[in-house]
């Protein structure tokens, strides 16, 4: 796979700040691909996210999308159009009354034509499953069917990467089930890239790759087998795992012989019916 985006030794002081947010980060990011980045608050992922749409650029180093340098002013649409961006809260991503007009809203002020904006619109809330409540008001809707709707606005803007700062941070577990399940979807049939920052170890479990930050530093890059089998260094930076290594951690403590990469319950559920036999 080739690399729609590519970080090169990122450094970012916030204006004011002693320490810097970022220390000189490298990171590919590949085209289709579903990444997950995690870390305890103030690790540097939000302001890491901030930097893959150019709403923040880099003190020192370079952000490519696409070629593209985030520090050329130039090529800032065309950027933003490349990568869209989810935030944590729906309701500041909610602009109009209705839900159909809310997901136009970006496509309009790029200029799309109206035919083409009707069709993507369509499109897009089909994508979230949504479609049936395009008539509906934003602000009657649940707090998951709100971020799917805030999905579908950027979707709208046919997007080849979207980037998810804790989208489910305000969410109940059906909000966040039904988001998750809709990233995923958007990343594995249409093909999108999604980077998805969260503190829910769950959530990462589908992923392809999980990147941990820890005080502005990369501390561990791979598979979500590969970076939570690490229990101890997940541990020491104040961060869980999933039940299930958490289970099986345990157990391995008492003597069993389990392997800490099967992350899913009937993975589990299988490894220590195969144990006890």
């Amino acid at each position: 796979m080739s690399s729609i985006i590519s970080i090169k030794n990122v450094h970012y002081t916030y204006p004011g700040d002693e320490f810097e947010s970022l220390c000189g980060i490298d990171l590919e990011i590949e085209k289709g691909s579903f990444v997950a980045v995690l870390g305890h608050n103030g690790s540097g992922k939000s302001t890491l996210a901030k930097h893959l749409n150019a709403i923040l650029t880099p003190t020192e180093g370079e952000v490519l999308v696409n070629g593209m340098s985030t520090n050329d002013e130039d090529k800032l649409i065309d950027i933003r159009r490349t990568v869209g961006m989810v935030f944590q809260n729906p309701d500041n991503q909610i602009v109009a009354n209705v839900v159909e007009d809310d997901v136009a809203f970006a496509p309009e002020n790029l200029g799309v034509e109206p035919q083409e904006i009707r069709k993507r619109v369509d499109n897009a809330l089909k994508q979230v499953d949504m479609y049936e409540f395009r008539l509906h008001a934003p602000h009657l809707l649940s707090g998951g069917q709100k971020q799917r709707v805030a999905i579908a606005g950027v979707i709208a803007m046919e997007p080849e990467v979207i980037v998810l700062d804790e989208p489910t941070a305000m969410l109940d577990p059906k909000g966040r089930e039904e988001v998750i399940s809709t990233v995923t979807k958007l990343c594995r049939e249409k093909g999108i890239t999604v980077v998805l920052i969260t503190h829910h170890m769950s959530e990462c479990i589908g992923s392809d790759r999980v990147i941990v930050m820890s005080n502005g530093h990369v501390i561990a890059d791979d598979s979500p087998e590969k970076v939570f089998s690490q229990v101890e260094l997940m541990k020491s930076e104040g961060l869980t795992v999933p039940a299930t290594t958490e289970l099986m951690f345990e157990l391995n403590k008492n003597g069993w012989h389990l392997p800490l990469t099967a992350l899913g319950v009937k993975e589990c559920a299988k490894e220590i019916a195969k144990e006890l036999k």
